[in-house]
């Protein structure tokens, strides 16, 4: 999780979360759709923000990534391959939540290995809630950890 301060308890207050789109207006989208806080039982959010797939699986190799939101309608190198990419090859990669153009692809975020989907356009209420599970799940994995 993101360093940047724990709150009562120890808990952390922060969670930093990767957009990858090509589109600034779906990076835009997905901030504002989000928010600060996905749910009141989570982490304030802190935004990562890639516009190519190298620089996103740089990113994430780097760590300190706690989910990823990847665009599968991003071009040249669509989220779904990306998914599948950072998956097999980083050592303990973050979530990833994929935004998928038909709910069709729903059987190429399976084979992606995402671990959410939400559909193009996209639902604020949707992704907020998506995120927020992941963010749970995520703080649960890292608690049972230590």
């Amino acid at each position: 999780m993101a360093d940047s301060g724990t709150g009562h308890g120890g808990h952390t207050t922060t969670m930093r979360v990767l957009i990858y789109s090509d589109n600034a207006a779906v990076r835009e989208n997905v901030r504002l759709s989000i928010g600060r806080r996905p749910a009141a039982d989570v982490p304030k959010v802190e935004f990562v923000e890639c516009a190519t797939a190298p620089a996103t699986v740089r990113r994430l190799e780097e760590g300190g990534v706690d989910i990823a939101i990847l665009d599968g309608e991003a071009v040249p190198a669509g989220g779904m391959g990306l998914c599948r990419q950072v998956k097999d090859e980083i050592y303990q990669c973050p979530p990833v939540l994929l935004l998928i153009g038909r709910r069709d692809d729903g059987w190429l975020a399976t084979w992606s290995g995402a671990d959410r989907v939400v559909s193009h356009p996209i639902d604020p209420v949707a992704l907020a809630e998506s995120l927020a599970d992941l963010m749970r799940q995520r703080t649960e994995r890292l608690a049972a950890a230590r």
